[in-house]
């Protein structure tokens, strides 16, 4: 039992001479571009003709997955925070949640613009046909699922700025909770997109079980350590 709770505190002390250091956000800022950069060069590489394979035999249906796992990695790193900082007591690494946040809805939306222009051919307000894209959301379920996701996702973006947070006061923590559901919408839709069982979705599944499973504990505790109203005849 000692030997764990070392070896509990020798993690929790690498955590937090990582966190603690001046790279770190940095670091952690880098990592999320990279995944980007390296598609854009590779999608770059197929529209010149210079590697026509870059992204394989379908590279539009190959973008739209790189960009959606990536963020849905993303999103799922963004609610890992909390935990960490509660199970670690480290507490400096909250200064990196907001960025993944955003960095999570800017992979998810350029997912969704790289969805309309290559299945819906909607280059411009005027190319878009509106009906035809939202009886495409209306008619197949995991579209409908991860526009779902995005919604949520762009009103957390939007009120993400401390003057949201000044408006709002209590009720934004109420609606910034809803990123749980956006983390699950986008698993079900990750999930109803594929033709082969749940395999490739399967650790984004059980990471969001083991995140919300420690919220869902911190939560109890609270509640148990809160003191109860004196009962009146």
């Amino acid at each position: 039992m000692n030997a764990l709770r070392s070896a509990w505190r020798a993690i929790g002390a690498a955590i937090a001479f990582i966190v603690n250091g001046r790279v770190f956000k940095p670091a952690v800022f880098i990592l999320c571009a990279l995944p980007l950069v390296l598609v854009g060069y590779e999608f770059a590489q197929v529209l010149t003709g210079r590697n026509p394979d870059a992204l394989g035999a379908d590279p539009s249906k190959a973008l739209l997955e790189e960009l959606g796992e990536k963020g849905l990695t993303i999103l799922l790193a963004t609610l890992t925070v909390t935990p960490i900082r509660r199970l670690f007591n480290v507490n400096r690494i909250q200064r990196v949640r907001r960025m993944l946040g955003v960095w999570s809805f800017s992979y998810i939306a350029i997912h969704l613009s790289a969805y309309l222009v290559f299945d819906q051919a909607c280059y411009s307000a005027a190319t878009c046909d509106y009906h035809a894209i939202w009886q495409d959301v209306l008619k197949r379920p995991y579209i409908f699922m991860g526009t779902v996701g995005f919604v949520i996702l762009l009103a957390l973006a939007i009120t993400s700025t401390q003057g949201w947070t000044r408006r709002l006061k209590k009720n934004w923590a109420r609606l910034h909770s809803l990123v749980y559901v956006a983390a699950l919408a986008g698993i079900i839709h990750f999930i109803w997109i594929q033709k082969s069982g749940v395999s490739r979705p399967l650790p984004w599944i059980i990471w969001l079980a083991v995140v919300l499973g420690i919220r869902l504990y911190y939560a109890s505790r609270k509640r148990l350590a809160a003191p109860r109203s004196p009962v009146t005849a």
